[in-house]
C-alpha cells in the first residue's frame, strides 16, 4: 500500500484491504479514519468491517464519510478532533487519498496555519490535485 506522510501525525492513503490492517499497525499507525461513505463501490469493505478489521489490529478507528460535493466545516473539524485526538501517527483514507488531505487542507486554512493560495502547491508536493478542496474554500467564502 502506498502512503503519503503528510506531518508526523498523519498519512493518508488510497483504500487498504481489511487484510492489510496489522501491517498498519506493524507500521506505526496507532488510528485509522475512514473518508468514505459506505456503498460507494462494490469492492470497498465498508465501515462495519473497517472498524472491526481495525479493532483486531489494536488500531482506534473513525469513520468520517464525505464526498467532494458534501464536506461541510463540521466534518472538517471533526477530522481536526479526530487526529489530534489520537494517541499516535493516524492513517486518513479515502478512495484515492484526496478527500483526506482536502479534509487536512481545508482544516489548516480554516485554522490560519495555511493560505488558500498555499493549497494547491501543497497537494502537487504530495501528488494530489486538491482543486474540489480550493473550489470548497472558494465557495465558502475562504478564498478570493
Amino acid at each position: 500500500m502506498h502512503v503519503v506522510k503528510i506531518t508526523d501525525k498523519l498519512s493518508v492513503a488510497k483504500q487498504p484491504a481489511v487484510e492489510e490492517f496489522g501491517e498498519i499497525a506493524k507500521a506505526g499507525f496507532k488510528a485509522l479514519i475512514n473518508n468514505r461513505p459506505d456503498g460507494e463501490d462494490q469492492l470497498q469493505p465498508g465501515s462495519a468491517a473497517e472498524a472491526d478489521a481495525a479493532g483486531a489490529a489494536g488500531l482506534a478507528y473513525a469513520h468520517i464519510p464525505v464526498t467532494g460535493a458534501t464536506i461541510t466545516a463540521a466534518d472538517v473539524h471533526k477530522f481536526q478532533e479526530t487526529v489530534a485526538a489520537a494517541e499516535g501517527p493516524v492513517l486518513a483514507h479515502c478512495k484515492g487519498g484526496t478527500r483526506s488531505l482536502s479534509l487536512f487542507v481545508i482544516g489548516e486554512v480554516l485554522a490560519g496555519r495555511m493560505r488558500p493560495d498555499e493549497v494547491r502547491d501543497f497537494g502537487a508536493r504530495h501528488g494530489f490535485d486538491l482543486a474540489g478542496a480550493e473550489a470548497w474554500l472558494k465557495y465558502n467564502g475562504y478564498a478570493e
